[in-house]
């Protein structure tokens, strides 16, 4: 087995918080004992998915705000906000509150693009501005000079009793370095980098030659590198690669076959890119921590980095995340060369 090009520094975990319409409260507890079991066992991170109008945690912010008064060491982050449904300073305002109340732990994640079903949200979402919404990176550009401290307004001061800041308040200065950009294309990686944002790398990334056959490994290496050679930090620029993990030692022979159908009933979109986007989809890793150690050592775009996010599976129950999550900070991230924190 070849040996990883550096050590496992940082290991963390993503759920999307999945929940019963009926009765949504188990299923936000659920996602708040996780981060709770996360920071027991040492995991360095945990990171909430972003779902508007489906059962998943539609407001990851309001979430992480509940999950910094149980928790007091691990890193939160958000894994991705699409900034398409955002006002860009009333979510800096929301950022900067959770940062402050966390001790400095957020790492807020983002992506930019038109909302999902643009067409058939677009008037309730922007009713006065449906048509005229920038959503490319002038809509993040904005987020970024407002989180970073730059001025929003050409007014300070005091008015009457009241005084008024020109920059957005709470200002928390180490957040600005702890923004992270959720990029699958060149185009997007490139932009991160030049603009000293982190990278989030999950198990999507975007074929963008023509033919086939295509390597999703050699595709995400390529992204990882095209960040770092625009980022003004170079090789030490932060990524994380976040594929979907589910190590199986400690599960029951129920669960390892739940696993193992999951898996495979994904598979099959794995083989080429899907859709107008043309995306192409990681393989699922479901073994032994041995058995995904192994192919993780093997893999070139694991190899560039050293932390972490791997993804829970999106539709299992919370014995399930239980039981991997324990697995993964007990037996695949020791394989991994890494060590809990605390």
């Amino acid at each position: 087995m070849p040996p990883a090009a550096r050590p496992l520094r940082k290991l963390g975990f993503l759920t999307i918080g999945l929940f019963d319409e009926a009765d949504p409260g188990p299923g936000h507890a659920s996602t708040l004992e996780l981060i709770e079991l996360g920071e027991r066992l040492g995991f360095d991170s945990a990171w909430v998915r972003h779902r508007h109008l489906q059962y998943g945690v539609s407001s990851p912010v309001a979430v992480l705000a509940a999950a910094s008064q149980r928790t007091r060491r691990i890193e939160l982050g958000t894994a991705v906000i699409p900034l398409g449904w955002e006002n860009p300073l009333r979510l800096a305002e929301d950022l900067a509150t959770v940062d402050v109340l966390s001790g400095g732990r957020l790492n807020p994640g983002v992506s930019v693009g038109p909302p999902t079903h643009y067409d058939q949200v677009k008037d309730a979402l922007h009713p006065d501005s449906a048509e005229a919404e920038d959503f490319g990176y002038g809509r993040l550009e904005r987020l970024l000079d407002a989180v970073r401290g730059k001025p929003v307004t050409d007014f300070s001061g005091r008015e009457g009793f009241e005084f008024f800041s020109d920059r957005v308040q709470p200002h928390s200065p180490g957040l600005g370095g702890r923004l992270w950009y959720g990029g699958g294309s060149l185009r997007s990686a490139g932009w991160a980098g030049e603009h000293g944002m982190n990278l989030l790398t999950s198990s999507v990334v975007k074929a963008e030659e023509k033919d086939g056959p295509w390597d999703f490994a050699r595709i995400q290496r390529d992204l990882i590198r095209a960040f770092r050679d625009s980022h003004p930090d170079g090789a030490a620029a932060r990524v994380s690669q976040g594929l979907v993990v589910v190590p199986t030692d400690s599960a029951t022979p129920g669960q390892r076959a739940r696993y193992e159908a999951y898996a495979a009933a994904r598979l099959p979109r794995t083989a080429s890119p899907q859709g107008p986007g043309r995306l192409l989809f990681a393989p699922d890793l479901v073994g032994t921590s041995e058995e995904i150690a192994a192919r993780l050592h093997a893999d070139p775009a694991f190899r560039e980095v050293d932390e972490v996010a791997f993804a829970l599976p999106f539709t299992f129950g919370h014995e399930d995340y239980v039981q991997i999550l324990t697995d993964t900070a007990t037996r695949l991230g020791p394989a991994l060369g890494w060590r809990p924190a605390g």
